[in-house]
């Protein structure tokens, strides 16, 4: 793409658009479910319990997943929208999913071990997916990006929300050769320094990719416009003015920060004159619906 910012006109600019993998399961979406679900079925697993807001993108594209393989989703829902469902709500109850609503304190849990084990009790045969699908099946997804472009890149930018996505990039960038190895720059869309590196590392580790391994990256924690699905009219702005001339839509939660970041971090001029900068364009739009 040519933007008109400022200094990008000495850049080699691109975008992988994979919001268009699928209209539902659109970008990291997709890529984090496919080796999940693939086990769910190899393994004859009729039941997905998962975690997830209230507009969350991967309990929209898990719902729509169950509902088409016909297997039974439980999505625990952070908040009580009980007498005020969000579309990606709407589209799950439509889904035939069991929804239930807990509150923050008890969400806070979902990756307590003891918590955890009740659920565990409670749903018997059921298969868990983490808050986002960041599970260690979604770093298989992930890092099959790396293996589809046709040329090499000096650094790829990714927002981070759960971690799944930048350490999926920083799995299959590490198995390049050496001077072939992008940098990986996570975009944090929640306030989140130290916990999104803590993520991403714990991810990397259960894959056994010790840091002397790893691509280099780094997160960038300047641009979460004060938290999680947080915007400014800035923001917004900024969304449209890309939609409109460039022709490439994002939203304000998860793209809308990338590109916005990225524009910031050219202007600063971070990036030495001809990089190849790659953005990756997660999906995600449904969950900006009103």
């Amino acid at each position: 793409m040519t933007p008109d910012w400022k200094n990008a006109e000495h850049l080699q600019i691109w975008v992988k658009r994979d919001d268009l993998i699928h209209e539902v399961i659109s970008g990291n979406k997709w890529r984090k479910l496919r080796q999940s679900i693939r086990y769910a079925l190899a393994n004859d697993i009729q039941h997905i319990v998962s975690f997830g807001g209230g507009h969350s993108n991967h309990l929209h594209a898990l719902g729509y997943v169950c509902s088409a393989l016909k297997l039974k989703l439980t999505a625990i829902v952070r908040g009580h929208y009980h007498n005020d469902f969000t579309p990606m709500l709407r589209d799950l109850k439509a889904w035939q999913a069991d929804i239930h609503f807990v509150d923050r304190k008890t969400y806070q849990l979902r990756d307590d071990d003891a918590y955890l084990t009740a659920l565990s009790q409670q749903y018997p045969n059921a298969m868990f997916i983490p808050e986002g699908g960041s599970s260690e099946h979604a770093l298989t997804g992930v890092s099959e990006i790396l293996r589809e472009l046709k040329q090499p890149y000096d650094y790829i930018l990714a927002p981070v929300g759960s971690g799944g996505t930048l350490a999926g990039l920083i799995t299959g960038a590490s198995a390049q050769v050496s001077d072939k190895q992008p940098s990986i720059i996570g975009i944090g869309v929640l306030k989140g320094q130290d916990y999104l590196e803590a993520l991403v590392s714990n991810l990397l580790l259960k894959q056994a990719l010790a840091p002397a391994q790893q691509a280099n990256w780094h997160i960038e924690h300047g641009f979460h416009f004060n938290g999680y699905a947080k915007s400014t009219p800035e923001l917004n702005a900024f969304c449209q003015h890309v939609n409109h001339t460039l022709g490439i839509p994002i939203e304000p939660v998860y793209s809308g920060k990338l590109f916005w970041a990225a524009k910031a971090l050219i202007e600063q001029n971070t990036f030495a004159a001809g990089s190849r900068i790659l953005l990756l364009h997660t999906g995600g739009l449904q969950g900006a619906r009103d």
